[in-house]
């Protein structure tokens, strides 16, 4: 796949690059040999090989899945300026 001066134009306004006429034909360079590089890893085998998140094996911590008593609405609502029924009352913002 290669792009031609008048998508490398579009990707710099959509991008909100300002690109210099002169500057369009070397963007256009680059952004091929990258499309290229890209292209030429689509090449490698990857058959049996593990997608990986970290270059060190990880597992994360896994705590203990319990039902807690959740009967704390008064100590949340404790601190706050206005409460009712434990539920935090605020001032009206939308008319």
């Amino acid at each position: 796949m290669s792009v031609d001066a008048a998508t490398v134009r579009r990707i710099a306004r959509l991008s909100r690059i300002a690109l210099p006429e002169q500057d369009v034909p070397v963007m256009q360079a680059e952004i091929n040999a990258i499309l290229g590089f890209v292209e030429q890893l689509g090449e490698v085998n990857v058959e049996g090989v593990e997608p990986m998140t970290s270059v060190t094996p990880m597992a994360l911590k896994m705590r203990e899945d319990v039902v807690t008593d959740g009967e704390k609405a008064g100590k949340v609502t404790a601190n706050a300026p206005q409460s009712e029924d434990h539920y935090f009352l605020v001032p009206k913002v939308v008319e």
